[in-house]
């Protein structure tokens, strides 16, 4: 692991372009951490704090009905260890040790009123952010090169919470290192803002220059991830850098718990793609073909991703 320190960017700064060479270098990384964008600590406090009481308190019927049937979507309650993101990137068969809550503009499943209000307010929130974040990221370096930017960023998100709780000791380091595997998103760009483990314990690392960083909370802060449609409109300037959820050793499983809001600013289903481009690209498409969309890709991912046999 590397000892790089992954740089703080404020909005402010991006849209005036007072650190332009700075950005445009972390742009081509694919990471950076984004201060005063638009979502306050205690918008993260009161999404994360709404879905964290139904995790707890909510009866298993009740998670039952807001469980969607739907193996291609992403959408209301996922449990602990129901999904493997191993299994879609060909590296194992272990479960994400997590459960979540994830919503989108459409098709959602909400546990009460007060949570759909809570959510939709920082769903929106969120969304507007990412949209300027994006637009910043991908004309920064000069190579955009996809359709109208504006119809681009007309998107199909989804916004997850995922609570990772402390790991069990057949899940500690030395027996299993992840608790999520290594990937690389399937959005425009991705948010993540982070509680940190009370015991201090780092989870969240992500390749930079072929290592990988750590990357901690800090305060006020998301991490900006690049995902795997930047390359596809940069002409591969952009990177979708691969970044994995570590477990804790032994010694550190008490307080290792965390949460994870992250919001993907995902492409509409509609969007097109060369498949030969994007393994060019280093993506791990397989579709057989030689245009596809990202709903073809994304659908794919879903099915393989809950059909756990761990």
């Amino acid at each position: 692991m590397s000892d790089k320190t992954v740089p703080v960017f404020t909005m402010a700064e991006l849209r005036e372009g007072t650190r332009g060479d700075e950005f445009r270098e972390w742009a081509r990384k694919g990471v950076f951490y984004l201060t005063g964008y638009g979502a306050t600590e205690q918008d993260h406090r009161v999404a994360t704090d709404t879905a964290m009481d139904f995790f707890a308190h909510g009866t298993a019927e009740e998670k039952q009905a807001v469980t969607t049937k739907i193996p291609t979507m992403r959408r209301g309650y996922s449990a602990l260890e129901a999904e493997s993101t191993a299994q879609v990137t060909n590296t194992g068969t272990y479960t994400d040790y997590s459960m979540s809550y994830s919503m989108g503009i459409g098709g959602n499943l909400f546990p009460s009123e007060k949570f759909e209000s809570v959510w939709t307010n920082y769903f929106d929130t969120l969304y507007r952010s990412a949209q300027e974040t994006a637009r910043l990221v991908l004309t920064a370096t000069g190579t955009y090169d996809g359709e109208d930017l504006d119809t681009l960023l007309d998107c199909d998100p989804v916004l997850r919470l995922r609570y990772f709780p402390e790991v069990p000791e057949h899940r500690a380091a030395e027996y299993e290192p992840r608790r999520m595997a290594p990937h690389y998103d399937l959005s425009i760009i991705t948010f993540i803002h982070q509680t940190p483990c009370a015991n201090g314990f780092v989870s969240l690392q992500a390749e930079v220059d072929g290592e990988m960083v750590s990357l901690p909370h800090i305060e006020d802060a998301v991490v900006v991830l690049c995902g795997a449609i930047a390359p596809l409109v940069t002409q591969g300037a952009v990177p979708a850098p691969n970044h994995h959820v570590v477990s804790p050793d032994a010694s550190m499983l008490k307080g290792s718990d965390r949460t994870s809001s992250v919001f993907f600013l995902r492409p509409s289903t509609d969007f097109s793609f060369s498949v030969p481009a994007a393994r060019r690209y280093g993506l791990d498409v397989s579709l057989d073909m030689e245009t596809a969309t990202f709903g073809d890709w994304i659908g794919t991912n879903y099915v393989t991703m809950h059909a756990v046999t761990s």
